[in-house]
């Protein structure tokens, strides 16, 4: 009777942790979406910057085509004095010399208030939705990402971490932040209405350590490559709009807002190369570990499996890209598509996979 009443108790609390784990997610969503509003004010309110410096940037680079050198001279007590143009950003194609957007704010001290307060939102949803995932693995006394909502909310958090480490690290992102919130709300609806499993325990084939170790490292090379992804859509839209200045086209009021105040097209094509790059030696490793495990659970380290297959077609994708990104012939928008496609099997290895093909990773749940 003692022992019967002890596991009612036991169960008791871990449900109690799950829906304590609700809750946080919850109150995380309720602070992104302010976070949200103030990244939409910072973009709003932050002082809208003209097209004259992207187009004054071409034609000082076309200048120098021909020969001509962007030099302007002033009189400065009698001498001549000859003021040189501001250092820029060689593209990755080597056609055109264009300075980096002031960021999201413009430049502007008003729109960088409504920026720090967005960081400021973001920080403190971040430190929520973390404790919303602690609690939901508290609750099963396990690692939290044994199905989809798991996954998907400790995906989301990982990404979040991803934004705000480049920014400790003094990298100018700020740009990404409007993006990222807004996927992370999506992410984060779709967890809690779609995808919500309650908390249970685990199929004996997932009592591993390798679970800590495969699933970790996926959940954190999907993060990187997503944030890499942002950056190379970004990257064909600020392509678009320059190449249609340094053709004499005159862009759209709102894209000249927006788009005037991202990093150059070739400092976000860098931006994504530089993420992508890094962690595909981790996403290699996460495959390899995946493997190992396989051996262990099933008898056979590689079966052709449908996860392990598009696990395999994603790292040959961005195996390309990034070969091709380093082929002076696929530089630029080319490789950014392949780079996009790779993502794509990324995403379509974890939604598509787990939802509508059948196999021995189908045991991960909706």
């Amino acid at each position: 009777m003692i022992l019967s009443a002890g596991t009612e108790l036991a169960i008791a609390t871990n449900e109690h942790l799950a829906n304590i784990s609700n809750t946080l997610i919850y109150s995380a969503m309720a602070v992104y979406t302010l976070a949200f509003f103030a990244y939409i004010a910072e973009w709003l309110f932050g002082s809208r910057s003209k097209v004259a410096r992207t187009a004054s940037a071409l034609t000082n680079g076309t200048q120098k085509a021909k020969g001509t050198p962007a030099v302007t001279v002033k009189k400065a007590g009698g001498t001549a004095v000859l003021e040189r143009p501001k250092v820029v950003v060689r593209s990755s194609t080597g056609s055109r010399d264009v300075p980096d957007g002031p960021g999201a704010h413009g430049g502007d001290a008003q729109g960088d208030l409504y920026g720090r307060i967005a960081i400021s939102l973001t920080v403190l949803a971040f430190l929520i939705h973390l404790a919303g995932v602690v609690a939901r693995a508290a609750s099963v006394e396990r690692a939290p990402w044994g199905n989809m909502y798991e996954f998907n909310i400790t995906f989301s958090t990982v990404a979040v971490a991803v934004y705000l480490t480049l920014l400790a690290l003094k990298k100018n992102v700020r740009w990404l932040g409007l993006f990222l919130v807004t996927t992370v709300l999506l992410d984060l609806g779709i967890a809690v209405t779609v995808l919500y499993t309650a908390s249970d325990q685990l199929v004996p084939a997932l009592h591993s350590y390798w679970l800590y170790i495969h699933v970790s490292t996926a959940i954190l090379c999907g993060a990187v490559f997503y944030v890499g992804a942002a950056g190379t859509l970004l990257y064909l839209f600020k392509d678009s709009y320059e190449t249609k200045l340094e053709n004499g086209g005159t862009p759209g009021r709102f894209a000249t807002s927006f788009l005037e105040r991202l990093p150059a097209s070739s400092s976000l094509d860098k931006f994504s190369y530089r993420l992508n790059a890094a962690v595909f030696p981790l996403w290699t490793f996460t495959i390899i570990a995946g493997a190992i495990w396989a051996e262990s659970a099933w008898g056979r380290y590689w079966g052709w499996d449908p996860k392990e297959t598009w696990a395999f077609i994603t790292w040959v994708a961005y195996a390309c890209y990034l070969h091709a990104r380093a082929t002076a012939g696929w530089k630029g928008r080319k490789a950014a598509y392949l780079a996009l496609i790779a993502f794509g099997c990324w995403l379509f290895n974890y939604y598509g996979v787990n939802i509508f093909v059948s196999g021995k990773h189908s045991y991960a749940g909706v």
